[in-house]
């Protein structure tokens, strides 16, 4: 079986990671991460939200719908609820001071984009093997060697150097992080994206 790397794609457009990890202590120093969602190891703030509904960034809606075989009889089972995607089109303005604002400025000039969100995976742990119901579009913020995405069976490290990916996460996939520091990335759901 020949691994395809095709559920990574590394996008033509580039951000400046010193800026966005200044972002990222502002808005963690405004916001810090919600670890409440009910996932171990996990938190997400949100960057958009639904025009005048910041309800739309609390609880379940940072995570979203997922699928999961979570036993050994391989039964696909649905996990959190549904979301809207396209109805978050509001940056939130507490964080219109950052460069995170710039920065989804431009994204939304190139995809059409859901739910914005930076994601904290803590030390030594790991996602659900799970699918979503969109591609998502990443990028580093903080990483090391030890942190690998896994898409069905290829592994991937996305290095923290302000290059923009997106992932098949319609396929079955995991992100764990094997180093001794928090990995943060930007997440966005990408509405408008097909892979081959």
């Amino acid at each position: 079986m020949s691994l395809s790397f095709n559920d990574f794609q590394k996008q033509d457009i580039k951000f400046d990671i010193t800026k966005l990890r200044e972002a990222c202590t502002k808005v963690l120093n405004l916001k810090g991460f919600d670890t409440s969602l009910g996932i171990p190891h996990f938190a997400g703030i949100s960057l958009n939200q639904i025009p005048g509904d910041p309800e739309s960034t609390k609880g379940n809606n940072v995570r979203g719908v997922f699928w999961t075989k979570p036993s050994s009889d391989g039964k696909e089972v649905s996990r959190d609820k549904m979301i809207d995607e396209g109805k978050y089109t509001q940056f939130i303005d507490e964080y219109k001071d950052t460069y995170f604002k710039t920065v989804y400025e431009e994204l939304s000039k190139k995809y059409k984009l859901g739910r914005v969100r930076l994601l904290l995976k803590e030390p030594r742990s790991t996602l659900s093997w799970h699918r979503d119901p969109e591609p998502r579009l990443h990028i580093p913020i903080i990483t090391n060697p030890g942190c690998i995405m896994v898409i069905d069976n290829v592994a991937k490290h996305m290095p923290a150097d302000g290059s923009v990916w997106i992932t098949n996460n319609k396929k079955y996939h995991n992100a764990f992080n094997g180093g001794e520091e928090n990995r943060i990335h930007l997440v966005a759901c990408v509405l408008d994206y097909k892979f081959n």
